[in-house]
């Protein structure tokens, strides 16, 4: 007697081939909109939150994340500018252009992927910036099992729904409502013909890529969202989220540094990663720059982590005529390495010339080029000694630095 032939069951199959092909994801970040509900200071994305923007909180995880290989955002056409500035370090796609609603702006950063075909496509919205690396993990596994998935957490409060009056029609069942949030997640070639068909038939009123899924005929499954995962839109969400990363970064340092270099040949110095014409240059193993050198060490010193001498020495060839700014970014580092951030950077240069004032903005901002510390948390001062001492005697520059860094409370 024959055995009934049957269909392989469909999720089962997803699965396996889940654990058996790679799954190549892309990122969209959606950062079109302007925030205006956020209060004063231009918009959301662009304002800073614990010392970084918003957008590099909200890209950073996603552009370091081993499992995505490609971020893609969408931005409003006139803050290109804005956003080259907030974002420097972190690779990502040439950025789109976003359109009226978020819905165009989604369809847009689809469009520009396609060309790529991803298998999984995560949508994220550039006003969360606290998305995690766990959570990632768990949208792209879950796309990948069911083809629709959003991040959920319970909802706490009871919930009324009401009339045009305000009048109280019904309270929903609590233990089924979810708050829903982003990255939501979608095989993309589902989502992808999901948003054209929706085009195609005129429906842009969608306020959420699960709606419009919901809508074409998706099944969206849920998974486990993350409470730090919230949206920033009102003033106040801004106080709150400023008051609970300074309360997570209670352990606050500071560390102190010092730098000299005598004068030899040349005809530039470099002094905080500017290059200085002068009349002399720096006898010196890397370029010499005493600024940077001070700020390292001053950075290393409030993470009690040695000098700049036992990270590279001068006896090491491979740092012979290097850029300091390596070594910052090294010292910077070894902070988000500990979960910290910079509170302020502060360098005082002492010589008689070349004259810093000038210079001294260029200076700051290159420092904070350098650190991805925002401008105004980095002073570069100038003094001379008064023509006493080898810098009074034009012989070389001193450098002396101070460094805060904030990190996780760990008593």
């Amino acid at each position: 007697m024959g055995c009934a032939q049957t269909e392989p069951d469909p999720v089962n199959h997803r699965k396996l081939y889940a654990m058996t092909h790679p799954v190549r994801t892309a990122a969209i970040l959606v950062a079109a909109g302007r925030g205006l509900r956020a209060g004063a200071g231009g918009p959301k994305q662009y304002r800073s939150i614990g010392g970084k923007t918003v957008i590099y909180r909200a890209m950073e995880p996603f552009s370091r994340h081993p499992d995505v290989t490609a971020v893609q955002p969408v931005l409003h056409a006139d803050d290109m500018t804005m956003f080259n500035a907030a974002v420097s370090g972190l690779p990502h796609q040439p950025p789109a252009n976003g359109g009226a609603t978020r819905q165009d702006s989604v369809r847009a950063g689809l469009e520009a992927l396609a060309g790529q075909r991803p298998d999984v496509v995560l949508i994220h919205d550039a006003a969360r910036p606290f998305v995690s690396a766990g959570l990632i993990a768990r949208a792209i596994d879950a796309a990948a099992r069911s083809g629709a998935a959003i991040p959920v957490i319970p909802v706490a409060d009871t919930i009324k729904l009401t009339d045009s009056d305000g009048n109280v029609e019904a309270t929903p069942e609590r233990a089924r409502l979810r708050i829903a949030q982003t990255p939501q997640a979608f095989r993309f070639e589902l989502i992808l013909e999901a948003h054209r068909r929706a085009a195609r038939e005129g429906r842009n009123d969608f306020t959420d890529d699960a709606a419009l899924a919901e809508w074409a005929g998706l099944t969206v499954a849920t998974f486990e969202g993350d409470v730090a995962n919230m949206k920033l839109t009102t003033p106040e969400d801004f106080v709150r989220e400023e008051a609970r990363l300074a309360a997570l970064l209670g352990d606050i340092r500071t560390g102190t540094g010092y730098d000299v270099h005598a004068f030899g040949d040349g005809d530039h110095v470099m002094i905080c990663g500017v290059r200085v014409p002068h009349s002399r240059g720096f006898l010196a193993h890397s370029d010499g720059d005493v600024g940077l050198h001070a700020l390292v060490d001053a950075i290393l010193g409030a993470l009690a982590d040695g000098d700049i001498g036992s990270h590279f020495p001068p006896s090491d060839d491979k740092w012979k005529g290097a850029s300091s700014d390596r070594f910052l970014a090294y010292a910077i580092e070894r902070v988000t390495a500990r979960g910290g951030r910079i509170a302020n950077l502060e360098v005082t240069l002492i010589c008689e010339r070349p004259k810093i004032g000038p210079l001294r903005d260029t200076m700051r901002a290159r420092i904070a080029e350098i650190t991805g510390v925002d401008i105004s948390r980095v002073a570069v001062k100038a003094t001379t000694s008064e023509r006493l001492g080898f810098t009074g005697r034009e012989e070389g520059i001193a450098a002396t630095a101070s460094a805060t860094v904030r990190l996780p409370w760990n008593p």
